[in-house]
């Protein structure tokens, strides 16, 4: 049985071929993701696909016999459930069409089933979406806000270069007059020219009169 024949098989349990086929797509689909994601599904009574690691080994060609060494991979497995075991060895009969061959599972003993895998997928779609719209909201108000923290930055900057600069010239005028000051203090005062007497002369003069 291949794909189409399967499809074929369920069209009239799920209401026609296309349901049918977006089904087994839809089921197919969220298997091969879930298993290659690392995820085991498991289907009750059926059996669960899990993703294997093999280490690097050596094997030999059929053909030449050589030895080939193999690296390291991932393989996907498949291992059937004790019901469908049963069924195919015979010790349990195969129910006649349209009854279900494999039970259903009790509500919530499923681990990574089909349906749920594909509510995961789309809840994982939608929660993705809602973040990369609020995403692209948040940008511009994250953007903005930086912007207003940077013009901040360089006011405050400038504020503070302007008081350093005030500050220093403020400072340094200050020495300017304090050593201007000082200069004036330790400077001595100039004294007056002592006036020259004239009382020698004068009695000289009287002196040569009088002879």
């Amino acid at each position: 049985m291949n794909k189409a024949q399967l499809v074929e098989a369920i069209a009239d349990k799920v209401g026609g071929r296309q349901q049918a086929a977006d089904a087994v797509d839809a089921v197919l689909d969220a298997i091969v993701r879930a298993v290659v994601g690392g995820d085991r599904v498991s289907v009750t009574g059926f059996g669960s696909f899990e993703k294997v690691d093999r280490p690097a080994r050596y094997a030999r060609n059929p053909q030449t016999g050589e030895r080939v060494r193999v690296k390291k991979t991932s393989v996907p497995r498949f291992r059937a459930g004790q019901g469908f075991k049963d069924l195919v060895s015979g010790s349990k009969k195969l129910p006649r069409g349209g009854e279900v061959a494999v039970k259903k599972a009790p509500k919530g003993s499923l681990t990574g089933g089909a349906a749920a895998t594909v509510k995961k997928a789309a809840a994982k779609k939608a929660t993705t979406a809602k973040r990369a719209a609020a995403a692209k909201k948040v940008t511009p108000t994250k953007k903005a806000a930086t912007a207003k923290k940077t013009t901040a930055k360089k006011t405050t900057a400038k504020k503070t270069t302007a008081k350093k600069t005030t500050a220093a010239a403020k400072k340094t005028t200050a020495k300017k007059t304090t050593a201007k000051k000082a200069a004036a203090k330790k400077a001595p005062a100039k004294k007056a020219p002592a006036k020259k007497s004239t009382g020698r002369k004068t009695t000289a003069k009287k002196t040569t009169a009088r002879r």
